[in-house]
């Protein structure tokens, strides 16, 4: 298990991940349907984490998970699904280099509901660069 210290560099890491997503979408995007274009994007992802998952030694019984965790792994299951697919619309229809800033509004919210619902509390400078990030969305979404 990654200590608490070490998710910095596996945040950056998905940073990355996921610029290269949007250009890999963007570019796959050409000629088919971003609904298809979704679909075939989770079916890859499933066979690469199950490899994954199974060649690391991390495999256990699913089901001998709690009836909580399972609700809100569902759950998590979902809003990903819905968000892929909002993406990938936006994605095939907009410009790469504004739909995925816009995208990372999700860091705002993020921020509001983990305020909300799991108490956390970020310090006044974090605050500060959630909200840059929120005016950089704002600023995107007017037209000129």
């Amino acid at each position: 298990m990654a200590t608490t210290s070490g998710w910095f560099h596996w945040a950056l890491l998905s940073a990355v991940f996921a610029a290269l997503t949007a250009i890999f979408a963007k570019v796959g995007l050409e000629g088919v349907d971003s609904d298809l274009a979704t679909l075939i994007r989770t079916v890859v992802i499933l066979i690469a984490l199950a490899g994954f998952v199974y060649f690391t030694g991390k495999w256990s019984n699913p089901f001998d998970l709690r009836t909580k965790t399972w609700s809100f792994l569902v759950l998590s299951g979902m809003a990903t699904g819905a968000s892929w697919v909002c993406y990938f619309r936006a994605l095939k229809i907009g410009e790469a280099s504004k739909v995925a800033p816009v995208d990372k509004l999700s860091l705002v919210l993020v921020a509001i509901f983990a305020t909300i619902f799991l108490h956390e509390r970020p310090s006044p400078r974090e605050w500060l660069g959630i909200l840059l990030v929120g005016v950089g969305v704002v600023i995107l979404g007017f037209k000129r």
